[in-house]
């Protein structure tokens, strides 16, 4: 008996886009989330910006927490509907699928390579280049060979080897999400965090304007409210979490201490492993948890004062 080919249906047309689909986003997301993690454990002397709240690092975990289960649940679907009938191995969309992903895999390797061998020769072989080009090699090379073997049948007639390896591949990305709780921490501390970089961003503008303040009247202003004016609209800002103003003294001539109430402490060990870019111990505005003052002092050699310019005779 000739057996006859199985037609496509909407329903495959989907499916399979949609494990494609995924599938991209699961493994550009997995790599980025390495790419950060390798970023972090070994910093470019050349590269002296470091997100603070970890962006990258979020953004991919969130991919992956969605996307991945869904790549997960609608591959064994997949491969559940082809053990019932094995026609739908030949399934044309299924096979330019597939056929697709292995040719981008296998250029992603091989431009992978090609810039390897170019960095070599330029003499800047880097522990952090190389982990980055093996964790290209890892994602894309896995993802590779499993869909060679896919094509060859290998996944639709061995049941529990596809799921062995639905179960390392899980087990590894739900490892690099839970790394990435150690980094950017929970999202309280997160929030706490950006709390406290507002908190700073507040003084610094504070600061400023008292400066200015000074430069022009050659006197501190007495209170916060001194700083107002409605030609240019400004108005001192208040703590983005209590709304209370923030405490201001003048202990001098041109001197002034400005004080916050923070959440984490910026010199903190643990906080500047996992935020380089906050860890600002021996900086102007390293601060402890709880309120911290910062003791102002105006040089008028680096802050001259504005002298009234006199009005030309006519």
């Amino acid at each position: 008996m000739v057996e006859t080919k199985v037609k496509m249906t909407p329903k495959d047309f989907f499916l399979y886009v949609g494990v494609m689909i995924t599938l991209y986003i699961s493994a550009v997301s997995l790599l980025v989330l390495w790419f950060q993690y390798i970023n972090l454990l070994f910093p470019s002397t050349l590269n002296s910006f470091v997100d603070p709240f970890s962006g990258a690092i979020r953004s991919s975990m969130a991919a992956l927490i969605i996307v991945f289960p869904l790549f997960i649940y609608l591959s064994r679907y997949v491969n559940r509907e082809i053990r019932r009938d094995s026609r739908k191995s030949d399934l044309g969309i299924r096979r330019w699928l597939i056929y697709l992903t292995l040719f981008i895999g296998g250029a992603t390797v091989a431009i992978d390579l090609i810039v390897l061998v170019n960095t070599f020769l330029g003499g800047d072989l880097t522990t952090r280049f190389i982990l980055k080009v093996l964790s290209i090699f890892v994602v894309i090379g896995g993802g590779f060979s499993y869909y060679f073997y896919d094509l060859k049948g290998r996944w639709a007639g061995n049941p529990k080897a596809a799921r062995s390896v639905s179960i390392a591949v899980a087990l590894v990305v739900f490892i690099s999400i839970v790394g990435g709780f150690f980094i950017t921490g929970s999202p309280a501390s997160q929030r706490e965090l950006r709390i406290d970089r507002e908190r700073v961003s507040d003084l610094q503008n504070i600061q400023w304007q008292i400066v200015d303040h000074w430069q022009s009247k050659e006197v501190l202003p007495k209170t916060l409210t001194d700083l107002e004016d409605s030609i240019t609209g400004y108005v001192a800002p208040n703590d983005p979490e209590t709304r209370e103003a923030y405490t201001y003294r003048v202990t001098g001539a041109r001197s002034f201490a400005l004080c916050a109430e923070f959440n984490l402490e910026s010199s903190g060990k643990s906080e500047s492993l996992r935020y380089p870019q906050f860890s600002t111990e021996g900086t102007s505005w390293a601060h402890s948890e709880g309120e911290t003052c910062f003791e102002r002092t105006i040089d008028p050699d680096r802050f001259p004062p504005r002298k009234e310019i006199p009005s030309r005779i006519r």
